[in-house]
């Protein structure tokens, strides 16, 4: 069997997050955020859907972790 990657365009990107393009951009520049970088080809930037399902993941799996709460 063969897998074809399938690439998602900026508009395609903020539409599957809600975003706007300002939040995609900031979401690009934020290091610790460790959003996809996309590939680019003719000026046009392209995700890597599988990248954007990893990262989901991995957001998901932080955001499950235990909290450690002080007094």
């Amino acid at each position: 069997m063969h897998s074809t990657e399938i690439y998602l365009n900026g508009r395609k990107v903020r539409q599957r997050y809600g975003i706007s393009t300002m939040t995609l951009y900031r979401w690009q520049e934020d290091e610790k955020l460790a959003f996809p970088k996309p590939i680019v080809i003719n000026g046009r930037k392209l995700w890597a859907e599988s990248a954007l399902q990893i990262w989901e993941r991995a957001r998901a799996a932080s955001s499950r972790a235990p909290v450690s709460v002080t007094v």
